[in-house]
C-alpha cells in the first residue's frame, strides 16, 4: 500500500481511470452541522490518494472535476452520505455511481452485517482496521495513522464491487441495484433538504 498526500486540491494531470473508488472523512454524521475534511480516491491499483481539503473554501477544481466527471464511475461504500457531502460542500453532483452498501444488502441476504469491515474481510479476504474512525479530521495536519485508515476505505472497493456484481447476477439484481444507485442522487438532495429520518413512500 502506497498513500500519497495532498493539501487542498489533486495534482492537475493525476490520472486514476475510468473507475475511481472514493470515500470522505467529516467532523461528525451531522449534514447540516458537520464540515467535509478529507476525501480519498483509489484506483485499486494498491495506491491511495488521500485530499486534506482547505476549509472553508474548498477551492479544489481537479477533485471536483474528477467527481462530477460523467465518463468515471465512482465506488463508494454508503454512498448517500457522502454524495449528500459532496453537494453541500463542492456544490457538485457525484455521478454515476457504485455503492457497495447497497450492492450488499441486495446480494448478501444472508446476514445483516453490511459495514465496511464485515464486507471487506468476506468477500476480499482483508481484516480493516477501524480505530481512527472516529479522530479528529479536521486537524490541520493528517498523522500516519489517519493517513493509513483513510487509504484502507477505498483501497478494496474495487475488488468488493466486482465480487458483488457477481452474485447481483447471479440471484437475477443486477438491474435494480443499478437503479438504486441512480436513485441515490434524490435520496441525498431529500437529506439535505431534513427528509433524513422520515420514509416519505411510507404510508404513515
Amino acid at each position: 500500500m502506497t498513500v500519497h498526500s495532498y493539501e487542498g486540491d489533486l495534482p492537475a494531470h493525476l490520472d486514476l481511470g475510468p473507475v475511481v473508488a472514493l470515500d470522505t472523512e467529516t467532523l461528525g454524521l451531522s449534514l447540516s452541522r458537520d464540515a467535509l475534511c478529507v476525501v480519498q480516491l483509489s484506483a485499486g491499483d494498491g495506491h491511495a490518494h488521500v485530499v486534506r481539503l482547505r476549509r472553508p473554501d474548498y477551492d479544489c477544481p481537479n477533485l471536483k472535476a474528477l467527481l462530477s466527471n460523467p465518463k468515471i464511475e465512482k465506488i463508494f461504500h454508503y454512498a448517500r452520505f457522502d454524495v449528500a457531502m459532496c453537494k453541500r460542500h463542492l456544490d457538485i453532483v457525484v455521478a454515476p455511481l457504485f455503492c457497495t452498501k447497497i450492492a450488499s444488502k441486495l446480494a448478501r441476504t444472508y446476514t445483516d452485517r453490511h459495514g465496511l469491515k464485515d464486507m471487506v474481510k468476506e468477500l476480499v479476504g482483508v481484516e480493516l482496521n477501524k480505530q481512527q474512525q472516529s479522530s479528529d479530521w479536521g486537524a490541520e495536519t493528517l498523522s500516519d495513522a489517519q493517513l493509513a485508515y483513510a487509504a484502507s476505505d477505498v483501497l478494496y472497493l474495487h475488488a468488493a464491487k466486482e465480487r458483488l456484481i457477481t452474485m447481483l447476477e447471479r440471484e437475477g439484481r443486477l438491474d435494480i441495484a443499478k437503479a438504486c444507485f441512480e436513485f441515490l442522487q434524490t435520496r441525498a438532495e431529500l437529506d439535505l433538504m431534513g427528509w433524513s429520518d422520515m420514509d416519505i413512500f411510507a404510508h404513515s
